[in-house]
C-alpha cells in the first residue's frame, strides 16, 4: 500500500457519497417537483416574477433583488476572506503540521499531501466564491429586465423569460452555498481521514434533513 491509500480512499469515499446523495437529490425532483426546499424555491420565484411584472410592483421588485444581491455579496465577500485564510495557512505548514497531525491516526503526513489538502480546500472556496459573483451578476440582470412594461410585448422580456434567469441566480447561489457545505469535510480531512469520512456522514444526514421540503408541500400541490 502506498503511504497515501488512507487518504486516497478517504477521499473517493467521501466524493461518491456526496454525488450519490445529489443524484438521489435529482432523482427525487425529477419525480416530485415539491421534493426538495430548492424545487419549492424555484416555483416561488416563478409565480413571484408573474405577480410583481402584472401588478407592476416595482418598489418590490427592487427591494427583493437587491437583498438578495447583498446577500451574495457577502458571501463572495466570506469565499475571498477564506481564500486568503487558507493561503496564509499554507505558508505556516511547516510549524502547524505536528499540532493538526496529533489526531491523525491512519492517515499520511507529508508535506505534500497538506498542501494538497489545502489545494482541494482552495478550489472548493474558488468555486464558491465564483458562483455567488455569477449569482450577483445574474441578479443585477433580472433587476432591469422585471421592470421593462408588459405593454411593450417583448417576448425576451416575458415573466416566464425573467423568471427563468431569477431562478438561473438562485441556481448559482444554491451552487455556493453546496461549496460552503462541502467545506467541512475538507476542513476535516486536515486532522485524518477517518474524521472526513465521520464529518461527511454528519453532513449528508444534515443536509437530507434540510434539503427535503414540508410534506404539506407536496400534499398542497397535489391538490
Amino acid at each position: 500500500m502506498t503511504p497515501y491509500a488512507f487518504d486516497i480512499a478517504g477521499l473517493a469515499i467521501s466524493a461518491l457519497l456526496l454525488g450519490a446523495y445529489q443524484y438521489f437529490l435529482a432523482r427525487k425532483e425529477r419525480r416530485d417537483p415539491t421534493y426538495t426546499v430548492r424545487a419549492i424555491n424555484a416555483l416561488a420565484r416563478t409565480a413571484w416574477v408573474e405577480t410583481v411584472m402584472a401588478e407592476g410592483k416595482d418598489i418590490l421588485a427592487v427591494q427583493t433583488l437587491r437583498n438578495s444581491t447583498m446577500a451574495a455579496t457577502f458571501l463572495a465577500s466570506t469565499s475571498v476572506l477564506l481564500i486568503i485564510g487558507v493561503l496564509s495557512l499554507s505558508g505556516q505548514g511547516d510549524k502547524l503540521e505536528v499540532t493538526w497531525h496529533t489526531l491523525n491516526l491512519y492517515g499520511a503526513r507529508h508535506t505534500e499531501l497538506w498542501l494538497t489538502k489545502l489545494l482541494f480546500l482552495l478550489l472548493d472556496l474558488f468555486f464558491a466564491f465564483f458562483s455567488f459573483s455569477m449569482s450577483i451578476r445574474v441578479f443585477n440582470h433580472v433587476g432591469y429586465m422585471i421592470n421593462v412594461p408588459l405593454a411593450l410585448g417583448h417576448k425576451p422580456f416575458s415573466p416566464a423569460h425573467v423568471a427563468v434567469h431569477l431562478n438561473r441566480a438562485g441556481h448559482f447561489y444554491s451552487l455556493g452555498m453546496r461549496a460552503y457545505y462541502y467545506a467541512v469535510p475538507l476542513v476535516f480531512w486536515l486532522f485524518g481521514p477517518h474524521f472526513m469520512l465521520l464529518a461527511t456522514l454528519a453532513l449528508l444526514f444534515v443536509l437530507y434533513r434540510v434539503d427535503r421540503a414540508p410534506k404539506v408541500f407536496a400534499r398542497d400541490f397535489a391538490d
